[in-house]
């Protein structure tokens, strides 16, 4: 005897629930549309993720009514970014001189964000999700997408819906399924992360970047207590490294930072504590195409500086949401053209932004990789100047970090 896998309908079925699945999720169902989210894993317990929110992402946080519930369950706010060359200073930014309402990033681990923009979301009529769900295929109709086939703990089951949204992060599998081509940009370094507690006198509302010739790291304070740490390793160089041995692990981040020798050779004694991130970027020259759509990493993948990741992930599922507001009160044909112009419309809207912050990436990556006498003096005289001028750093680092907010007094 066989049975029938049972069937949802839905407006919209975003497959990922990380910060682009849910924030759309969450401004679609405001507006009084259904939608079902389709999550792989089976809890919010994402380890080594973005949880660095830009002051863009912070203002938006605060748009979607969630940024006070996130500041009760416990967030940490930035005030500062200090790069240092060879054990000097060479730059200095406070946040606080920038005009904005929401000047300062934060810290927010991202179990907190997912389950906090869940829990908004589930206080609206239509919506759903659904854990533990693996993605196994399109269902289409002449070349329009319409939803999709899924597997769980309670066996197969389909989605029925007028747009599918690919949020399924940096090695997205729906992106393949829908036939959107991605070039794969590899960088020539991995980085690996760790995390340590906090020593006593380390400020904890600091970013810092160390630098030393080729080598860097990026020192990033985490709520509630504790210091995140990303250094960097050649592209592959993860096998050569383990074969050293912890110890040199500890000497490469005790060269850049021998204030944390103590708490890194009692908390890592071994790989387990550590994770590697492949890092590469991503292009995808049509994110769309009838019935689908592609946010987030899935779209445009980006690398860890400046933590712009989880912030376009958001602005993505804001914005798309905005647009897609209108089109699914439509109906019949009409209906369709509008949410697919929409569609277009976003990716419009969205990729210049994408690409501001993927080039200021690039040469950050490319500045990092120096280890040359003439070429490390050459990056540490710009950073000096970039940390002298206020001006530049409106230019610079404004670019990268207020790209959505209005400014006070504008």
């Amino acid at each position: 005897m066989t049975t029938t896998a049972p069937t949802r309908t839905a407006d919209v079925c975003v497959v990922g629930g990380g910060p682009a699945g849910l924030a759309l999720a969450l401004c679609l169902v405001r507006d009084g549309h259904r939608v079902t989210v389709l999550e792989q894993s089976a809890r919010f317990d994402r380890t080594f993720r973005g949880e660095s929110m830009s002051p863009d992402g912070v203002w938006l946080l605060d748009e979607l009514g969630v940024l006070a519930a996130l500041r009760e369950r416990g967030l940490l706010t930035v005030e500062r970014l200090e790069i240092s060359e060879g054990g000097r200073p060479v730059l200095r930014t406070e946040f606080d001189r920038f005009r904005y309402a929401q000047r300062f990033p934060m810290e927010i681990p991202q179990p907190t964000l997912l389950r906090t923009l869940s829990e908004a979301a589930a206080e609206h009529d239509g919506f759903t999700l659904l854990r533990g769900q693996k993605v196994t295929g399109l269902t289409e109709d002449h070349g329009v997408v319409t939803g999709v086939t899924h597997r769980g703990p309670d066996g197969p089951g389909e989605v029925r819906a007028d747009l599918v949204v690919a949020a399924d992060g940096r090695y997205s599998k729906v992106r393949g399924m829908a036939g959107l081509p991605a070039t794969v940009r590899p960088l020539e370094r991995d980085v690996v992360w760790l995390r340590l507690p906090r020593p006593d006198g380390w400020d904890p509302a600091s970013y810092r970047i160390r630098l030393d010739r080729d080598r860097h790291a990026l020192f990033i304070p985490t709520h509630p207590d504790d210091v995140r740490i990303g250094f960097n390793i050649p592209k592959g160089g993860l096998r050569e490294l383990r074969g050293e041995g912890i110890e040199a692990l500890h000497r490469r981040i005790e060269a850049l930072a021998p204030e944390l020798a103590g708490p890194l050779r009692e908390t890592v004694t071994g790989w387990a504590g550590t994770t590697v991130l492949d890092i590469f970027t991503t292009e995808v020259e049509r994110w769309s195409r009838p019935g689908f759509v592609l946010v987030g990493d899935a779209a445009h993948t980006l690398t860890p500086i400046l933590g712009q990741g989880v912030n376009h992930a958001l602005i993505d599922g804001w914005t798309l949401a905005g647009l897609l507001e209108a089109p699914l009160r439509a109906t019949g044909e009409r209906r369709r053209a509008l949410v697919d112009t929409a569609l277009l419309r976003f990716q419009d809207r969205r990729r210049h932004a994408v690409r501001i912050s993927r080039d200021l990436q690039l040469r950050q990556e490319r500045a990092f990789t120096l280890g040359g006498r003439v070429a490390v003096a050459a990056r540490s005289g710009l950073y000096r100047a970039l940390g002298s001028s206020g001006r530049l750093q409106e230019r610079v680092l404004g670019r990268a970090y207020f790209q959505l907010q209005p400014q006070l007094g504008a």
